[in-house]
């Protein structure tokens, strides 16, 4: 008694492994996580170190490549790129693909460790680095606050009360703001005033900083207790400071700081980031999750939440949000749930009217449990449902009938044969259960190369080896013992009795006796036949060249964003109101619903596959949402048409979410070199090849064009005989224009600078420069800036200076226009020519990155692992057949696939992409499958006493039925697939790789047998 029979005879045993998956299965499912996409992990921090006062040549060299040099000790570091701007430095370190979520925190503290030993190298004047990890967090929920007729203060406040109650939901990992402003306390003092009473204004800075500066002042013991003493003098309140005695005055009048300046609170003059919503001002909460939630569940309660707080929020106060995770996985998940349940139902029709209603219903029965047991497992390995896995499941549908299809197949036929139901089920099991096994193996191992691939891809596509590993190990397991249990119920334990002279051939009928005669025909012409198959597939080979090639496609959600840039150093007011232009031009386009904006940085990140630019004044982001993805190519179309007319000055970027992960650009050109002035040279020329190329569009490169800066002429001789030194006139210009910090004005929880300044009118225009005064320590009085400044020159500068590991490098960037029907790929064909052939002077390199770099990563850390994944496959087939010929006749068809795929791709029109090459992975795995039941019967036959050619031939025509059904119902399974823009290319070369590749399965393997077996030809009829 082999595995069947015991599942027959125990029905106990059955019963209960029924329920288990049953009920088990439901629980399983209802309690997955649900994401949008599947989580991967941001291997990247950023160093941030701030030097005030510094162009970005100095903050380059005293400061990003110190701290370079400390990052590059480390041996887990892939890629070192910086970003060094006037007075700040930006390093982004990525560490290498191999090390994930569970070793990546320990090298966050490493690095932190490493920068902080370094610190003491930077130069006076540089912060300390901060190294920022939590660059990777996502965002899944984008609130935004505003309100028509409310300043920030009043923002602010419901956005603190709202944070505060959001945290509180269960499954909320952190709650965080962008977009609010910093409040100040503003001491405008006159520099005529000043001079008037001939004060020096450092004195008014020692007592701001000293007066309100919590202290110690000691106890006392009295009486045997123990008292603190607390002076009074704090500052209470802002109209307190105008209080503030300056000593040091002649006469008996007191000098109090209101008589010489005005005092205010506001918000800082040049904010880093602006955000507005409709053209309101606002302020973005932004919500995580904790890792495996059901974001749709949680989602449901924040919102909840915000509803029982409703009656918080003032009149006229609106929270709405741009971008809401958890609605978006609802949508999703309930699309691809929909298509599962549409793929299981075209199964069993498939399954009722080619096999008959009972066998049909049984076979629907295992693959419905079978999938209940897959969820258990995903619940146990905390895969959550998203776009790969139950996408997976999709694509497993049709595999995980086919060892079904094959039990049931043999019960049949053994039940024709006078078998009893438990006497066909141990024969078709002990006969097929090994190889099965092993073509089950060889399918999973197909995929994986996705599982073992290390890199940001390989892990975001991971999920669809694993789910695909347990549903399929778990079809082997349930068609050899639960399958030939409820065959028993389903057709009863007594075979078909035989008729004495009865034809009783089960492989009788017009479709069987029409596939003997071409089998048959094969058979007889077996070198044109192959002759045939070989031209075909040179010419799929030639044809693959015509297909388009793609990485990964771009989201369905209807929103798209678009990057502006105006000219460098431009002011951020100045693109803010550029900016709300653009917001009045886009909200006047059709089927849009809402419009928001982020000048200064990009959006906090609220998908995994978006990157938030890093800072720049004369940078802004626009997010703009339509009413469905249909709209958002024309609203693309129209918004960019209206923006260039109305900007010319300004660089646009229009582009749409991304699915994968995504690249800055699509197109990308590093130029490496030491001198600016050589790289912007080589880098026009590449602009001028980017721009001439039909489809480009986003022409830029990432060093921006420089800008002026004053540069006052300090005269040192001067200056000492006045007492005075460069210092001075830094912090007097600073304090002229810019303002200077005096310190802090405590108000309960929040601490507000105090900023000092020169009223507006002292300080409004270029003219204030001539007519500034500085306080002279040896004069005891002010004098004219002149005095100490022989004038001041206007000059040029580079704002940006990018490096990657350790070289300065600028990178040209361009993007395919969505408007042209052309592929980034495709375009990239055409422009790399030109720009290989440009002569680069020595000690300058070109490198490509964008999608090139991306996709031949991926495929890189993918093809690491194909040839032991392919090898291991091809030793399980000669393990199984104890042969090397015979695996190879299987093997041989493997590639004949490609006839379909390129006939598929090139009719439907669709790309080659990430996801197809998961496709044709995944064909090589069914093809191989089908190959080895086939040599397996045929072994089978001619054990039982068959000759060599009849066993060919008769094997051939009883795997007929199950390899098509099995072939037709993984075609059907995955059709839903074929209108999701992520899983198009996959399911058109799953369909139309498969439906070629079955048919020449069936009539090429046997031709292959007899070839390399040398087995004469017979006619069929004779036997």
């Amino acid at each position: 008694m082999n595995i069947a029979g015991y599942f027959v005879k125990n029905s106990i045993i059955s019963w209960m492994f029924t329920l288990i998956l049953l009920i088990g299965g439901i629980l399983s499912f209802s309690g997955l996580g649900q994401l949008e996409d599947p989580p991967f992990t941001i291997k990247d921090a950023v160093v941030v170190t701030m030097y005030p006062g510094a162009t970005s040549t100095e903050v380059e060299e005293e400061v990003t490549y110190p701290v370079e040099k400390a990052i590059q000790a480390l041996p887990y570091v892939d890629d070192i790129v910086s970003l060094s701007t006037p007075g700040m430095s930006q390093i982004t370190v990525t560490m290498k693909r191999t090390y994930g979520p569970d070793e990546l925190p320990q090298i966050w503290d490493e690095l932190r460790r490493k920068v902080g030993d370094m610190t003491s190298q930077l130069p006076p004047g540089a912060s300390t680095p901060l190294v920022n990890d939590d660059f990777g967090d996502v965002y899944g929920i984008m609130y935004m606050v505003s309100g028509a007729n409310y300043d920030y203060k009043d923002l602010q406040d419901y956005v603190d009360y709202v944070r505060r109650e959001i945290e509180l939901v269960p499954g909320v990992g952190k709650v965080n703001l962008a977009g609010a402003q910093t409040e100040q306390v503003f001491i405008e003092i006159s520099i005529r005033k000043l001079a008037t009473f001939n004060l020096d204004p450092a004195l008014i800075t020692s007592l701001l900083n000293s007066q309100n500066m919590v202290t110690s002042a000691g106890n006392i013991q009295i009486a045997g207790d123990q008292l603190t003493i607390r002076p009074t003098g704090a500052f209470k309140s802002v109209a307190e400071l105008g209080d503030l005695i300056i000593p040091g005055t002649t006469g008996d009048k007191l000098i109090y700081l209101k008589d010489v300046a005005t005092i205010s609170r506001g918000y800082e003059e040049i904010p880093s980031n602006l955000i507005s919503f409709n053209q309101n001002q606002a302020i973005n909460i932004g919500v995580s999750f904790t890792s495996g939630v059901n974001v749709v569940e949680v989602g449901k309660a924040i919102e909840q939440r915000l509803q029982e707080i409703d009656y918080a929020r003032p009149a006229g106060m609106i929270i709405d949000s741009i971008y809401n995770q958890p609605q978006e996985v609802d949508k999703s998940v309930s699309s691809f749930v929909w298509n599962l349940i549409m793929a299981v139902v075209i199964v069993v029709v498939v399954l009722l009217v080619f096999m008959g209603l009972k066998s049909g219903i049984l076979i629907g029965l295992i693959l419905f449990l079978t999938c209940l047991g897959t969820f258990i497992l995903m619940k146990q390995a905390e895969i959550e449902l998203q776009r790969i896995s139950l996408g997976a499941l999709i694509i497993a549908l049709g595999m995980l009938v086919d060892n079904a299809i094959v039990v049931v197949e043999g019960i049949l036929m053994g039940r024709k044969k006078g078998l009893s139901t438990l006497e066909s089920a141990q024969e078709i099991v002990g006969q097929t259960m090994w190889p099965l096994l092993g073509a089950t193996v060889i399918a999973i191992t197909a995929f994986a190369p996705i599982g073992l691939s290390p890199d940001s891809t390989g892990e975001f596509a991971a999920s669809l080896f694993w789910v695909l590993l347990f549903s399929l190990f778990l079809s082997w397991i349930t068609a050899i013992t639960i399958t030939p249990f409820f065959a028993q119920l389903f057709f009863g334990k007594e075979g078909e009795k035989q008729v004495e002279g009865e034809d009783n051939d089960p492989y009788k009928g017009a479709f069987f006796n029409a596939y003997k005669a071409l089998l048959d025909f094969c058979l007889r012409f077996k070198w044109p036949t192959v002759i045939v198959v070989v031209v075909l597939f040179v010419l799929s080979v030639v044809g693959f060249g015509y297909v388009k090639q793609s990485f990964f496609p771009p989201s369905s959600t209807p929103i798209f964003l678009v990057d502006v840039w105006m000219p460098e150093g431009t002011d951020i007011r100045e693109t803010q109101k550029s900016v709300q232009e653009m917001e009045s031009m886009a909200r006047d386009t059709d089927a849009v619903t809402f419009v928001s904006s982020s000048v200064g940085k990009g959006f906090q990140r609220f998908m995994l596959t978006y990157s938030p630019e890093k800072n720049y004044g004369a940078y802004a982001q626009i997010a703009v949402r339509t009413t469905d993805a249909v709209t958002s190519d024309a609203a693309m179309s129209s918004l960019r048409k209206g923006v260039e007319q109305a900007f010319p000055q300004a660089q646009f970027k229009f582009k749409k979410l991304e699915i994968g992960p995504s690249t800055d650009a699509k197109i990308e050109a590093r130029i490496l070199g030491a001198d600016p002035d050589v790289l912007r040279s080589i880098a026009a020329d590449i602009q001028e090849i980017f721009n001439d190329t039909p489809g480009t569009v986003n022409v830029r490169h990432d060093w921006r064009d420089r800008v002026k800066y004053i540069e006052p002429n300090f005269n040192e001789t001067q200056a000492r005989r006045l007492g005075i030194n460069k210092a001075d006139i830094d912090q007097t210009l600073e304090f002229a224009f810019a303002g200077l910090s005096f310190g802090l004005y405590r108000e309960g929880t929040t601490l507000l600078p105090i900023v000092g300044r020169l009223p507006e009118q002292e300080r409004i225009d270029i003219d204030s420069l001539e007519s500034l005064r500085i306080w002279s320590p040896s004069l005891k009085s002010y004098i004219p800036i002149q005095q100490v400044v022989n004038g001041f020159s206007v000059k040029f500068e580079d704002p940006i200076i990018q490096r990657r590991d350790k070289k300065r490098t600028l990178t040209v960037f361009a993007d395919a226009d969505f408007e042209y029907d052309i592929l980034p790929a495709e375009l990239f064909a055409k422009i790399k020519p030109q720009v290989e052939a440009l002569e680069l002077p020595s000690g300058y390199e070109l490198q490509w990155g964008g999608e090139y770099e991306s996709s031949g990563d991926a495929q890189e850390a993918l093809f690491a692992s194909l040839p032991m994944g392919y090898l291991i496959m091809f030793l399980i087939t000669v393990f199984l057949f104890n042969s090397v010929k015979k695996p190879l006749v299987i093997w041989c068809c493997v590639p004949l696939a490609l006839i379909g795929i390129t006939s598929g791709l090139l009719f439907l029109g669709k790309p080659f992409g990430f996801m197809a090459l998961l496709g044709m992975l995944s064909l090589s795995g069914m093809l191989l499958k089908n190959g080895i039941v086939l040599l397996d019967q045929i072994n089978a036959d001619i054990t039982a006493g068959k000759e060599v050619y009849q066993a060919v031939f008769d094997s051939t025509v009883s795997r007929v039925r199950p390899v098509c059904m099995a072939a037709v119902t993984t075609i059907l399974g995955v059709a839903p697939l074929i209108s999701d823009v992520f899983f198009e290319s996959m399911a058109a070369v799953v369909m139309f790789g498969l439906g070629v590749a079955t048919v020449l399965t069936l009539l090429i393997v046997p031709v292959l047998y007899v070839i390399f077996f040398n087995v004469k030809y017979r006619d069929y009829k004779e036997f």
